[in-house]
């Protein structure tokens, strides 16, 4: 087996569509996530003889460092609920329900720091274990850990007040 990554244009055509989902998903903004994702590829073309077999972890990575350094540069904060309370209330069986539901649960998700969003992100919705996570955010698997524990403690807590409502 070889080291060598894939064709660049070739890996593009076949990546760019689940890169784009991804960094819409750590972004929560379509046209933010265009920009990570065309920043990422900028980044990585020059180095991709020197990236290795696994060219997704080091793009993925680079679209979380872009969102985190742009966040950075305009000292963004977190993004409240417009209006937990109507999250309650959406119970309900037709098509429209479960994408309002769907919905709901992507907009506290935007509530959470983009760290604790991206390892969410990475788990739930790419299915990474912990070390892949871990090399994509540049940290260890334990704070990959913690931080999916800290994002769920603070999304049933929201979800309680929610609740009590």
């Amino acid at each position: 087996m070889t080291d060598d990554p894939p064709d660049f244009d070739t890996w593009v055509s076949h990546r760019a569509a689940g890169l784009l989902r991804f960094a819409y998903l750590i972004t929560r903004d379509r046209g933010r996530a265009e920009e990570a994702v065309q920043d990422a590829l900028i980044a990585a073309y020059p180095r991709w003889s020197r990236i290795g077999a696994d060219p997704d972890a080091y793009v993925r990575r680079c679209i979380v460092n872009a969102d985190i350094s742009r966040w950075r540069r305009f000292f963004r904060r977190e993004t409240p609920v417009d209006d937990p309370g109507a999250l309650a209330g959406a119970v309900g069986a037709d098509h429209a329900a479960s994408h309002a539901d769907a919905d709901a649960v992507w907009r506290l998700c935007a509530s959470l720091p983009t760290r604790q969003r991206a390892a969410v992100v990475l788990r739930y919705y790419e299915g990474l274990p912990d070390a892949d996570i871990a090399e994509i955010l540049g940290c260890t698997a334990a704070t990959v850990r913690s931080q999916i524990h800290r994002a769920l403690s603070s999304l049933r807590a929201t979800l309680k007040e929610v609740e009590q409502l």
